[in-house]
């Protein structure tokens, strides 16, 4: 809570003889042990240079301990036959086995701290973007274990079941709605218990806020006095309306991926994990992908997969090391020197995001989440969460939301808002300086598409991020929706008592001139990089991986993280990549999809009006 507080087992998989079956052990063991002359183990070593190097071989290397990669990493050890290296470039997120060490990553309310520390966080910023001002963006992205989901701000929002039936129009066939929803499902367990929507059994504990905020609640009352419904549920039947958020904590702390996929498997025998190990290239016997390079204690070194190797780094990082290995645009590579593996001219294009801005109001009363940020309330609140997981530090207070239609016509929502009894400036890295609460909103389903390519060939530069942010006239018509529409619900009878002046954009910005220049100056992104090693038909020109998530045109490369959304959703990027890797490891494993059929969804009753 920067709102409130500003604060394995492993296995070295090439060093040591690893608890893997399937690893040879060092010819000086055998020896000693089987009794083998030196003549034998001549003819051992010379028989195959390939086999001698693959000491260490696993049947799946995972690249990314994230929200996609923990996830494979359990679901792929659960057959006792399969062995799994997974690699994180990142530390781990305990300190001496302690959550509570590491209390910046697992006390929902310090969220904002990593996501301006370094050690965590691959701390990205764009091109500077010429629709806004050339701004330079920040993008916070996890570098440990867990990912972004243990940077986040723990929000479970699934997106609109319209999305994944468009991803199937797109190409993504078999990841239309009847085939997601049950992974969502697989992968949770709700605190209220499961029903058509929920799971019930699953790893990611997912829960309701618990401090009943009366902020919170006058903000829903505002709403529905606007006009909008409330749903019970948003990712359940009904998506459209204003009510309580789902989020990804459990018993009072952050429920990452690593917490609910990555410990319970760890003391399996058939996974291995290391942390801290930069992979920086894929290698390859010609198109058929056997293992990865990587540095580990500034030492270079290599493991062979004779399975698959699959990444899972993200939006940023799968794209980048794929271009880094020969696989993307062969002009941009050949300028760069990079060896031809595969053209896929799709790798690192169709990069899409989110955007919003705060909307903030000065709050008449001294309620808001101003008082809990001075020094003694920060130690009280958090001793009482290091001591029992309660309090104001065991929540991130993003507690109600919703999602509108910005106009009549659009058929299911296109705006998202979340509330906060707070004011945040610049990502939390200045302190709140007033009894201040605010909405984040913004559009869902931005019309701007950018790319990302590579700088250089040093796989420690970070690559050219170019969101191409605001590029098209329905983007900034739509976040002078996102205005206007907060301003509408901000101004109603529930939130009267509480409504100081406008902070920002302030009483003085009115005119359409005017919001445009307020979002071109405030907008920032909501953390939400997809989209950039997109799933389709290998007929797609711009398709990175196949429906099954095979990299196009290699053997044994699967990508497994957000980039290969075809389009970006309609809500936060967390629950759909976690689901996108469940039903990625049943494909994997050989399964049959999971199928939910004829689950009923809201529509409003017209779209002739805009509520």
């Amino acid at each position: 809570m920067s709102y409130l507080l500003k604060g394995v087992k492993w296995c070295n998989p090439v060093s040591q003889v690893c608890k893997v079956t399937g690893s040879l052990f060092k010819a000086h063991t055998l020896k000693s042990i089987l009794g083998i002359n030196e003549q034998q183990l001549k003819i051992s070593r010379a028989s195959s240079q390939l086999s001698s190097e693959k000491a260490d071989s696993y049947n799946y290397v995972i690249v990314g301990a994230g929200s996609a990669g923990c996830v494979l990493a359990n679901r792929l050890t659960e057959d006792p036959l399969s062995t799994v290296l997974l690699l994180e470039a990142g530390p781990k997120d305990t300190l001496l086995g302690s959550k509570r060490l590491m209390w910046k990553i697992h006390m929902p309310a310090a969220l904002t701290y990593n996501l301006c520390d370094e050690k965590y966080n691959w701390s990205y910023h764009t091109t500077s973007q010429k629709h806004m001002d050339n701004r330079i963006m920040y993008w916070p992205r996890g570098r440990v274990w867990g990912g972004s989901s243990s940077l986040n701000a723990m929000v479970y929002i699934r997106g609109h079941a319209e999305d994944y039936n468009r991803w199937s129009r797109e190409g993504a066939t078999g990841w239309d709605y009847e085939h997601c929803l049950p992974y969502f499902k697989k992968a949770q367990t709700h605190e209220l218990g499961p029903d058509q929507y929920r799971g019930g059994n699953g790893p990611l504990h997912v829960s309701r806020g618990k401090t009943n905020h009366p902020l919170h609640q006058a903000f829903l009352e505002a709403t529905q006095q606007a006009g909008y419904p409330f749903t019970d549920d948003m990712n359940g039947y009904q998506q459209e309306g204003f009510g309580w958020m789902d989020m990804t904590i459990h018993q009072g702390q952050r429920w990452s991926t690593a917490s609910a996929y990555l410990r319970p498997a760890i003391s399996r025998p058939n996974l291995s994990v290391a942390e801290k190990t930069f992979v920086t290239k894929i290698l390859f016997q010609g198109t058929k992908c056997i293992g990865v390079e990587y540095v580990k204690n500034a030492q270079r070194k290599k493991v062979f997969a004779n399975k698959e190797v699959i990444l899972s780094g993200g939006a940023v990082n799968s794209p980048q090391l794929l271009m880094l290995s020969g696989i993307g645009n062969a002009d941009d590579l050949k300028k760069l020197g990079i060896p031809i593996v595969c053209h896929l001219p799709g790798v690192g294009q169709n990069l899409q995001d989110h955007l919003e801005v705060y909307v903030q109001q000065k709050c008449t009363k001294p309620i808001t989440l101003y008082s809990a940020q001075k020094p003694l309330n920060m130690v009280r609140i958090g001793l009482e969460w290091l001591w029992k997981f309660t309090g104001e530090g065991a929540t991130a207070h993003l507690e109600s939301g919703g999602f509108v239609r910005s106009e009549p016509g659009v058929p299911h929502p296109d705006i998202q808002f979340h509330f906060l009894p707070s004011q945040v400036i610049d990502h939390g890295r200045v302190a709140s300086t007033m009894e201040a609460y605010q909405v984040h909103v913004g559009p869902m389903r931005s019309a701007s598409v950018g790319w990302l390519k590579l700088r250089s060939t040093d796989p420690n530069d970070h690559p050219i991020i170019e969101p191409n942010y605001l590029s098209t006239e329905r983007d900034m018509w739509e976040f002078r929706q996102c205005v206007k529409l907060t301003r509408e619900i901000f101004a109603q009878k529930a939130l009267e008592k509480f409504c100081g002046p406008e902070i920002q954009p302030g009483s003085h910005v009115q005119s359409d001139k005017e919001i445009d220049a307020f979002i071109r100056q405030k907008a920032e992104s909501a953390y939400h990089p997809s989209c950039t090693c997109k799933m389709g038909q290998p007929s797609d020109s711009t398709a990175v991986v196949d429906p099954q998530t095979k990299v196009i045109g290699v053997e044994n490369l699967r990508v497994v993280d957000a980039s290969i959304m075809p389009s970006v959703v309609s809500g936060n990027l967390n629950a759909p990549t976690i689901m996108v890797a469940e039903k990625a490891a049943d494909i994997i494993k050989g399964l049959p999809s999971l199928r939910d059929k004829n689950v009923p969804v809201y529509k409003p009753k017209t779209l002739e009006t805009q509520r």
